[in-house]
């Protein structure tokens, strides 16, 4: 049967496909192949530049603008062709050398070079680098756009909201009042945190062999610079060069974008949990959409089904981000396959990443603050201006401040403007002080919160 978004087994290929179509272009397999392909072409131009390798001459202009074509041109018919040969050698790089060879068959200078493509390389060598050029990809065009499009957005709340008094709940209950907008500015601060990690990752590449000491290319050119020309080619790619590994690139780079990804994703499921809170008091409403169901048997809901949404991917991207990292830098001896089936779901964890980034995003741009609601509140809890109040009397050593405070409100509903009213008449404070305290309310003890939500 014909695979469509309706019989597709994972629902990034499903319900889901056109919310990620852009990461197909870079993780599909047909992308993996394209990019074997560029890699080995740009192997086979390092040696023809290479001068004392006689027997790949050095490349003409056009046959170096076949070569770049090649790539360029590749279809998914021509990926098709790569995928009938692997059905019979049961290896798909050698796959693609075996059609290469074919494809440049009408050249003569590549013919007459010809048993060089793939020269001295472990399948490895192709695909840490396609790997990394993947994931840089992604990273660079895809990723890092979405999580600022978020950041943007809480940046745009924050400082709409700056001044907007909300309380605090610590431990669930009523605590210290903060500013909705500041609230937002903590976010958008972490997750500037966090992308910067995401994006000063370096990723690495290697192209030295079978166990990554150049054995079967000193053994051909035992006078040529290996390290140097392999270290040219990574850098040309855009990759930084590791000259230590087995056979395969030890992935260490990779797990550590990975972990930031995580990490990226633990800010987003707080961020959603939080919001999905605040929905849930009443602090932020959402709007309606045309047309859309909240519940197919309660006509009322508006559910805050972005941010479940978002939530529920964040967990699948990071069970599946944490094994990549845990499980990639691991590898018996100088190599085993088992790195090679989890590479492959690279792309399914980032996508889960994208959904889950792009739902908190649809959530933040469909919410508005509720203020009577947040002032409903404020104005039932007067006692959390005990803190400011003992705070004061500490400056002016009267004793034991906190208990008396602790004796007037803990445990207690119902605290009024009037009981801690008549609280701070009493006080032995200066007249001044004791006036700024009277005219303190839920409202306005909100310390630097409006600033700070500015500042972000």
């Amino acid at each position: 049967m014909p695979l469509t978004p309706l019989n597709a087994l994972s629902p990034l290929d499903g319900r889901y496909f056109a919310k990620v179509s852009h990461l197909r272009d870079t993780f599909s397999e047909l992308a993996l192949i394209r990019l074997r392909l560029r890699v080995e072409i740009e192997w086979l131009k390092a040696l023809s530049a290479e001068p004392a390798i006689a027997e790949v001459p050095a490349f003409s202009p056009d046959t170096l603008a076949r070569l770049d074509a090649v790539t360029a041109d590749f279809s998914e018919a021509e990926g098709q062709r790569v995928k009938d040969i692997e059905a019979r050698t049961n290896h798909d790089v050698k796959a693609l050398e075996y059609w290469l060879k074919q494809r440049l068959s009408d050249s003569s200078e590549v013919q007459q070079s010809a048993g060089f493509i793939h020269f001295a390389c472990t399948s490895e060598d192709i695909n840490n680098l396609c790997y990394a050029l993947m994931v840089e990809g992604s990273r660079s065009k895809i990723m890092l756009p979405a999580l600022d499009r978020v950041v943007d957005k809480l940046v745009a709340l924050a400082h709409e909201l700056a001044d907007l008094p909300m309380l605090s709940r610590t431990h669930g209950q009523a605590a210290t009042p903060t500013t909705l907008g500041k609230e937002m500015a903590n976010f958008a601060a972490r997750l500037r945190r966090v992308r910067m990690r995401i994006a000063s990752v370096r990723l690495s590449g290697k192209i030295n062999g079978a166990v990554g000491n150049y054995n079967a290319h000193v053994a051909a050119y035992p006078g040529v610079d290996w390290t140097g020309l392999t270290r040219r080619l990574v850098e040309r790619l855009g990759l930084e060069f590791n000259a230590y590994t087995t056979q395969i690139e030890p992935h260490d780079s990779l797990a550590e974008l990975f972990d930031a990804y995580a990490a990226a994703n633990t800010v987003i499921i707080d961020l959603d949990r939080d919001m999905w809170g605040y929905i849930s008091l009443g602090y932020f409403k959402q709007r309606a959409r045309s047309g859309e169901v909240g519940s197919s048997t309660m006509p009322h809901k508006v559910n805050p089904i972005d941010f479940e949404n978002s939530e529920g991917n964040v967990g699948i991207a990071n069970a599946l981000l944490q094994h990549l990292s845990a499980k990639l830098p691991v590898s018996r001896w100088q190599r085993d396959l088992s790195d090679s089936t989890v590479l492959r779901n690279v792309g399914v964890a980032l996508g889960h990443t994208l959904l889950a980034w792009d739902a908190c995003l649809n959530g933040l741009s469909q919410v508005e603050p509720n203020p009577a609601r947040l002032r409903e509140d404020l104005e039932q809890a007067w006692e959390v201006l005990a803190e400011p109040i003992q705070t004061v009397m500490r400056r002016y050593g009267i004793s034991e401040p906190y208990e008396q405070l602790k004796a007037l409100t803990r445990g207690k509903r119902g605290v009024t403007r009037d009981v801690l009213h008549a609280f701070i008449g009493a006080l032995e404070i200066p007249e001044g002080e004791k006036q700024r305290l009277l005219e303190l309310t839920p409202s306005s003890y909100v310390g630097l919160a409006a600033r700070l939500a500015r500042d972000v």
